[in-house]
């Protein structure tokens, strides 16, 4: 998220049991619902600086829920939720929908709201008849949960933003397990600009496929792919994986030398599948295990020498302070609803909305009940 700038992240099959805030290092916080460690699960990562900001947080099962959060008078709704594969029940399927559909209902009008799902459909090339809802550029022929999905956009008045960008095949779907595909995006790695040397080259190399022009084509599609193309050629593109999660306070070289030799196992392995390979491969998996293990353990060993110490005691306290912190949803109450259930914003409504509370509350009679 921070090498690509994403301030805020919706996730699915976290397979973490539990209804908590977490803190996950390097400036973000993860909201997370589950209630089964092996299956399952949503979140919502934000950037530290908007965690401020986060007015509701709503776990309404371990497949949807939603933040509401105020930016800049703006209020945004955001939405993580992860639909049941196609081998799932029917009523399982419809669960779901029911439950998004609540979500999206309860939200006032007016209210912006992003919805970051794996819905697990295929929408299908082409919208004839769907125009309103998405593009063209789907994957594969539509299916019954690519229809849900696009039902859905109908119902709520949304759209199926990533249908409206063309890409190319190999592109479009970057991930195949044995007849099987999934669709994860591949970008060039434009984070490599920041280094002088690699700017260099693509500005010469940009500058040579526009054919030395000083201004740019009026054609923007054209000069967009040549952009793009130079871009691929000299930085190259990411593998469109996920990376494999670290927590940098117990991580070291070793475990990062054994985690490097299992994924050329695994390359390898994939490459070639002999017995050999996979014992090799295997074997890697056993020993990145280890030397993690190790690591942890070591890492521990130090923290509790150091909680020993006098400054130990003091750091103990203050890690308690902060993971209270870390694990509240709202970390300070800033706006309050009207009457009518509508969120006030403004310092200015918010002293006129408390005014009126307590002018009602001091000036109320009640009657006591005779006995």
């Amino acid at each position: 998220m921070e090498r690509r700038k994403v301030d805020i992240l919706c996730v699915q099959e976290t397979r973490w049991k539990g209804s908590k805030a977490h803190s996950i290092g390097a400036g973000f916080k993860l909201f997370y619902y589950g209630v089964d460690s092996k299956r399952n699960g949503v979140g919502v990562v934000l950037k530290e600086e908007f965690v401020r900001n986060v007015l509701e947080v709503k776990r309404v099962s371990d497949r949807v829920m939603s933040l509401k959060l105020e930016i800049e008078g703006v209020m945004l709704n955001v939405v993580s939720g992860y639909a049941p594969q196609v081998g799932c029940e029917l009523e399982e399927k419809e669960r779901f929908w029911s439950e998004l559909d609540e979500v999206m209902e309860s939200i006032p009008t007016g209210e912006r709201v992003v919805i970051g799902a794996d819905f697990n459909g295929h929408v299908g090339e082409g919208n004839t008849g769907d125009e309103e809802v998405m593009g063209k550029f789907g994957v594969k022929e539509r299916n019954l949960e690519g229809q849900m999905v696009v039902d859905f956009a109908k119902r709520m008045d949304m759209a199926v933003v990533n249908t409206y960008f063309q890409k190319r095949e190999e592109h479009r779907v970057t991930y195949k397990s044995g007849d099987e595909e999934e669709v994860r995006d591949r970008e060039e790695k434009w984070w490599k600009l920041k280094k002088e040397e690699c700017c260099e080259e693509f500005r010469q190399k940009l500058r040579q496929a526009l054919g030395g022009q000083v201004v740019l084509p009026d054609d923007w599609e054209t000069t967009a792919e040549v952009i793009r193309e130079t871009g691929r050629k000299v930085l190259g593109v990411s593998s469109g994986r996920r990376k494999e999660d670290k927590e940098t306070w117990w991580w070291n070289e070793e475990v990062q030398d054994s985690i490097q030799r299992k994924r050329l196992a695994k390359k390898k392995w994939d490459m070639d599948r002999t017995e050999e390979n996979r014992q090799e491969y295997k074997e890697s998996q056993h020993r990145v295990k280890r030397e993690v293990s190790k690591a942890k353990q070591k890492a521990y060993d130090e923290l509790y020498t150091r909680l020993d110490t006098r400054e130990g005691e003091k750091d103990l306290y203050r890690l308690a302070r902060q993971r209270d912190r870390d694990g509240k949803d709202v970390q300070q109450v800033r706006v309050i609803k009207d009457r009518d259930g509508r969120v006030l914003t403004s310092e200015e409504s918010v002293q006129r909305r408390w005014k009126e509370y307590f002018e009602e509350l001091m000036n109320e009679e009640n009657e006591r009940e005779k006995e």
